[in-house]
């Protein structure tokens, strides 16, 4: 096998596990809080984006507009999230979050990311960069293939 395609396959172990890792931690610090992963992502994306339609949070979130639609159901009703008569068409609704739902995506976030800091510090800051730097172009890479 050429030194590439071990590379790739390297790579692909790697992320794979780091993903998996991730989204077990995630479900269980996430947990806690009362939502599932999906509506925890569903927060982070109206705190990011401000208010969206149905149709522009699942394509942001990469997920259908039904299963977006139980997602969001659920922040509903647990009053993170409400709906509004969206301003640029009076016969559309988009969806923002309550007061309750920035606090608790920022709770959910604060606490993550010491988790991170936890995890980096005794990496270099040499070695953390060029991760990051690694990260954001793999990024870039994955989004142009699903067309994003």
């Amino acid at each position: 096998m050429d030194s590439k395609l071990q590379r790739a396959e390297a790579l692909y172990e790697a992320v794979n596990q780091l993903i998996r890792v991730h989204q077990f931690r995630d479900r269980e610090s996430i947990y806690c809080h009362n939502v599932s992963v999906a509506q925890c992502y569903a927060l982070e994306t109206l705190v990011k984006r401000g208010p969206l339609r149905l149709k522009a949070l699942a394509e942001e979130m990469c997920l259908d507009k039904s299963t977006t639609s139980r997602v969001v159901d659920a922040l509903l009703r647990k009053g993170y999230a409400l709906k509004t008569l969206d301003p640029q068409d009076q016969r559309a609704v988009q969806l923002s979050l309550t007061a309750e739902g920035h606090a608790l995506y920022s709770t959910i976030r604060k606490s993550l990311i010491a988790e991170e800091a936890s995890m980096i510090a005794d990496i270099s800051d040499d070695v953390v960069d060029a991760a990051l730097e690694l990260l954001g172009k793999l990024t870039v890479a994955a989004r142009a293939r699903l067309g994003a």
